[in-house]
């Protein structure tokens, strides 16, 4: 009887998952949006490797978020090809270059970039943003994405002058740890800038460390790390026991320091010399968008605080006026805080709405089953690239697109972020022109 009556149970949720499965079909295939975006991310990618028509280089923080995307339409070695460069110009220390350009286009101008050159690598100039702490992370899990999907393996083996692919990865997580590690904290510090952004207030461009500069741990850096770090021991299981427990450290160790258990949020900065910003200013008032979903990503939320923080970012959209909760923070800097011009309130990264960054919390949104208010959150970020006919960097707190208008991080994301709701509807993928990556002519 027992049996009978379980048999019975099992068949009934059976079928409420394929009538709710059905339902969430008719409602993805419906949408006038996700065909448009698609197609258009797809148009957008092949032209090119860039992060947009308003930059020449081709940045690794951009090239990790859409290296899948460009799988779709690039045959596997013009991938491999743009992971070697980065390798190739690796400093000895292990550090990763921001993004490269054709050396013939690199002119060094008076405050602006001192390009980096290698002699494995004549055909380019490499710059570094050395505020940020998140190259190394970036390019670490694009050579994961690339390998995933394309099994090719063989990459990691690939010799760049004296060492492999594998032996260059382990060098980039090293350098984080030996140039970047707070003892104190068992943390990673990057420069002080707004969430993920990288431009410090003490300067008028802001990329570069200064003897101005306010050191700082955030969320951000470290949610990268523990992903890169993650990333590593699944392509290289032996490298576990080294990198294990340093992953499990920087966990423990951002949830203790980092996350603000009374406010269901993280703090913005851990000030190792002290704040950039006038004493008496609140700053743990701002909640940082951008960084708690590359932390969710990175595993560090439960299920009940990513609908805490899901909630707060509604929140936050709907007391600043902004088109979607890729807002960056919320509320942003005052004026005058960032001395680079851009960084007024709501401008750029204090507090523009970047797509580049709410896709990503879209994506984790699916992943942890929250998929009603992952649709919800993202209608939008579609309806607005229909509207606007392109990919746009940021968006004003009005909804007005700035900044270059093929950024293909957005494409990427957002691309991603539609296929994860098909997969989750159990919607079959298009036949896309797609490059045969595992075997290419």
């Amino acid at each position: 009887m027992k049996q009978t009556a379980t048999v019975i149970l099992l068949t009934l949720l059976l079928a409420a998952c394929k009538q709710g499965n059905k339902e969430l079909q008719e409602r993805i295939t419906a949408d006038q949006y996700y065909p448009f975006v698609k197609e258009k991310a797809l148009e957008v990618v092949k032209t090119g490797f860039n992060a947009g028509d308003g930059y020449g280089e081709v940045w690794i923080r951009d090239y990790n978020t859409f290296i899948e995307l460009s799988g779709k339409v690039y045959p596997k070695e013009t991938l491999r090809e743009n992971l070697l460069v980065f390798f190739r110009m690796q400093g000895d220390d292990g550090n990763i270059i921001d993004g490269f350009i054709p050396a013939e286009k690199a002119v060094e101008t008076e405050g602006g970039y001192d390009y980096i050159f290698s002699d494995i690598e004549p055909r380019y100039a490499g710059h570094k943003n050395t505020v940020e702490t998140d190259q190394e992370s970036s390019l670490v899990q694009a050579v994961y994405k690339y390998v995933t999907m394309t099994g090719d393996k063989e990459f990691l083996r690939e010799k760049v002058a004296d060492k492999s692919v594998e032996q260059r990865l382990g060098d980039a997580l090293s350098f984080l740890i030996h140039k970047r590690y707070n003892e104190k904290y068992g943390l990673i510090w990057g420069a002080t800038t707004a969430d993920w952004g990288d431009v410090q207030p003490e300067h008028d461009w802001g990329v570069f460390l200064t003897d101005d500069t306010h050191y700082s741990i955030d969320i951000y850096d470290n949610a990268m790390f523990i992903i890169a770090i993650s990333n590593y021991i699944e392509l290289i299981p032996d490298a576990a026991t080294k990198w294990e427990p340093i992953r499990k450290e920087l966990i423990d160790n951002c949830r203790k320091h980092l996350w603000d258990t009374k406010n269901n949020k993280f703090i913005p900065h851990i000030y190792l010399n002290g704040s950039p910003f006038p004493e008496g200013f609140n700053e743990n008032e701002i909640f940082y968008h951008g960084g708690t979903a590359v932390a969710i990503e990175a595993g560090l939320l439960s299920e009940e605080e990513i609908r805490v923080s899901l909630s707060r970012m509604i929140e936050n959209v709907k007391a600043s006026g902004a088109g979607s909760i890729g807002l960056t923070m919320y509320p942003p800097y005052p004026e005058g805080f960032f001395r680079n011009k851009g960084m007024y309130p709501y401008g750029y990264q204090n507090g523009g709405d970047w797509t580049w960054f709410g896709g990503r919390m879209i994506q984790q949104l699916i992943r942890y089953s929250f998929v009603e208010e992952a649709i919800e959150q993202l209608e939008p970020m579609v309806k607005r690239v229909k509207d606007n006919n392109g990919f746009f960097e940021w968006y004003t707190v009005d909804n007005k697109p700035k900044g270059s208008g093929t950024f293909r991080g957005e494409a990427g994301v957002l691309y991603k972020a539609i296929e994860m709701l098909e997969q989750a509807a159990g919607i079959k993928s298009d036949k896309q022109e797609t490059a045969n990556l595992k075997e290419s002519k």
